[in-house]
């Protein structure tokens, strides 16, 4: 973990509570607030939902307000209609799967093995959802997205398809500019 004492600190006030299962720090802002950790796949024992997590209190709460106001229903009746989107968010899915075993620690997969997780950790896709058609947690979502380039231009070879991230949050960032916040600590 190359996480420094004063990075914690902020993650800590971030979060109101001791963070725990932390790698790293997987996206920050240029002035170097972190907004999205990447955790262990197992934290004492038990799967943790979620390869990134999003510990900005500002994404947090404007996406928590986009939740609110009922566009998880949205999004997944888009991605039921348009087949483009559909096919974008499935290929998410698989390179989110993919992703999270790439990024794990081989103690991790040894006992995932043992205490008889893998076909957990190979079925279930962004924030431990089961039905890789749906949308379980924007937040999440936009975690992965913000990982994985979303915050870039051009950045194809770190995310989706046509440019970084994901299918999901390129829809949260065209519909609700959350690329354009401003995050503080």
């Amino acid at each position: 973990m190359s996480l420094t004492e004063q990075q914690l600190v902020i993650i800590e006030q971030q979060l109101g509570r001791k963070p725990r299962g932390i790698v790293d720090i997987a996206w920050q802002t240029d002035a170097g607030v972190p907004a999205v950790l990447q955790m262990r796949s197992l934290v004492e024992d038990q799967p943790f939902p979620t390869l990134y997590w999003l510990c900005s209190k500002d994404l947090y709460q404007a996406i928590a307000e986009i939740e609110t106001a009922g566009e998880v229903k949205l999004i997944e009746q888009q991605i039921e209609q348009d087949e483009e989107l559909r096919e974008a968010h499935l290929a998410d899915q698989q390179r989110y799967v993919q992703l999270r075993w790439d990024k794990m620690a081989q103690q991790d997969r040894l006992r995932i093995d043992e205490l008889g997780f893998t076909e957990l950790f190979n079925s279930y896709g962004i924030g431990g959802i089961r039905h890789w058609d749906k949308v379980r947690c924007l937040h999440m979502q936009y975690a992965y997205h913000l990982a994985t380039g979303g915050a870039e231009k051009g950045g194809a070879e770190k995310g989706g398809p046509e440019t970084g991230g994901t299918a999901v949050g390129r829809l949260l960032d065209d519909k609700f500019a959350l690329n354009e916040l401003s995050l503080t600590i």
